[in-house]
């Protein structure tokens, strides 16, 4: 078994298709591989906690090639990185 790699929420967004349906961005802290999950919202009192990070498996991670992503998402995973610990939520 391959050793899972640390990612960090770096983006969250609405579907532009589902209108109850929220994506998280997770990325590792260089910004080259990143995660998708998505969260449908039941209701709008729904009030989930949102992990800050992951311990993600390597082959279910993408990889960012737009270089101004990939800065992107790198800034965005240092900085959580440097602000919460692993197992803090949002």
């Amino acid at each position: 078994m391959t050793d899972p790699v640390r990612v960090w929420l770096v983006e969250r967004t609405y579907s532009d298709d589902e209108q109850n349906l929220i994506i998280l961005t997770y990325a590792t802290p260089d910004g080259e591989r990143d995660l998708r999950k998505e969260r449908a919202l039941t209701s709008f009192g729904d009030h989930r906690e949102t992990p800050v990070s992951l311990d993600a498996d390597p082959d279910n991670l993408g990889v960012v090639d737009d270089p101004d992503l990939r800065e992107r998402y790198a800034r965005g995973a240092t900085t959580m990185a440097d602000q919460h610990d692993p197992d803090d939520t949002l």
